[in-house]
């Protein structure tokens, strides 16, 4: 899909107040490859049923817990799974979600300039729930995931006066293709699946 060429400003526009100059979606939407060739789009913008989403700026929180969990899964993760941060993941044409943290098979991982995964290379998504993205974080997001076959799912959630993470940890029913939560997880996060797992949450208290 070629994307509609974006507004050049008259010679007045020009002199009045600066615009912005994001580009006119096509009639149909826009698709995963334009996500990754039109020009000048902020960092970590996604895609969502054709429609490009952009990120507000993140709570020091959520990038805390993005290193606490990265950090915790490598320690155990092993070799044909890897561990990483925000890439987009192609579930179909219209949908490139960008997960906070991912599980990978270590087999799609093949350039280091890539800039993507399949859906059906993806073990687990984290979502860290912000306050700009709450329904995409808790409902569309899950939906889509577990839809396109991502056998885990977790959602972090800020809690407590404390300000610390909760994990709600989900696994896909082959049946209904949807999540089902198998726990909560407060101050440790200890599992065996999708291997053995064990982060002491309270850690990001030294982050």
């Amino acid at each position: 899909m070629t994307a509609e060429p974006i507004h050049e400003a008259s010679a007045h526009e020009s002199e009045a107040e600066p615009r912005s100059r994001w580009p006119r979606p096509p009639l149909d939407g826009w698709t995963v490859d334009d996500l990754h060739t039109l020009p000048d789009l902020p960092p970590h913008t996604q895609m969502i049923d054709g429609s490009l989403v952009f990120v507000s700026p993140q709570r020091y929180f959520h990038s805390l817990v993005i290193d606490l969990l990265v950090s915790g899964l490598r320690r155990t993760a092993p070799p044909k799974l890897k561990v990483t941060r925000e890439m987009t993941v192609v579930i179909d044409r219209k949908n490139g979600p960008e997960p906070d943290v991912s599980i990978i098979r270590a087999e799609a991982v093949t350039s280091r300039t890539q800039t993507s995964f399949r859906a059906s290379d993806v073990v687990l998504a984290v979502e860290v729930v912000s306050p700009d993205s709450e329904a995409r974080d808790r409902d569309t997001k899950p939906r889509k995931y577990a839809a396109a076959g991502i056998d885990h799912f977790w959602l972090v959630e800020m809690a407590g006066a404390e300000e610390r993470p909760v994990v709600y940890v989900y696994e896909r029913d082959p049946v209904t293709k949807t999540y089902s939560v198998t726990g909560i997880h407060h101050e440790r996060l200890k599992l065996t699946v999708p291997f053995d797992i064990d982060i002491d949450l309270t850690e990001i208290d030294l982050l």
